[in-house]
């Protein structure tokens, strides 16, 4: 018993069927079914838990804020207080930075000033070990 391939190739095309082919359709349903009976036994587990009561949080007090302002002559104001050269405010910044509760420093340069000193303040801020640091009044550059 042989195959006859001239047969197979002699044979009338199959007539082409014009129902909808379901096989996936079922498939895919099956799947989704499978996975919400899967999913379903996790949702209806609860873990009772014992949570704290309500405790207001505390209120921190007013961070203390230091304004260094850089002047049009790049000479350097500690709270409006002139300083006498950068030494002055390395050794300010690190008493700053000892104490327990660091303050903000809001760092304020004039628009004509050199923007050399504003980056020194910056960096020394930053050896200093403060965390907080900022630059204010930037809206004055605002096109």
């Amino acid at each position: 018993m042989a195959i006859d391939f001239d047969a197979a190739l002699d044979a009338p095309e199959p007539e082409l069927s014009a129902g909808m082919n379901i096989t996936p359709l079922i498939d895919v349903l099956l799947v989704l079914l499978v996975m919400i009976i899967i999913t379903i036994p996790i949702r209806l587990h609860s873990v009772k838990m014992e949570l704290p009561g309500a405790v207001p949080p505390q209120i921190s007090s007013e961070p203390l804020i230091v304004q260094i302002e850089v002047t049009q002559t790049n000479q350097l104001l500690w709270n409006a207080e002139p300083l006498m050269d950068r030494a002055a405010l390395t050794g300010r910044l690190q008493l700053a930075a000892q104490q327990s509760e660091q303050p903000e420093i809001h760092i304020r340069s004039h628009p004509n000033a050199k923007y050399d000193t504003l980056a020194a303040v910056l960096s020394a801020a930053q050896r200093a070990g403060l965390q907080k640091i900022g630059v204010v009044g930037l809206e004055a550059y605002k096109r």
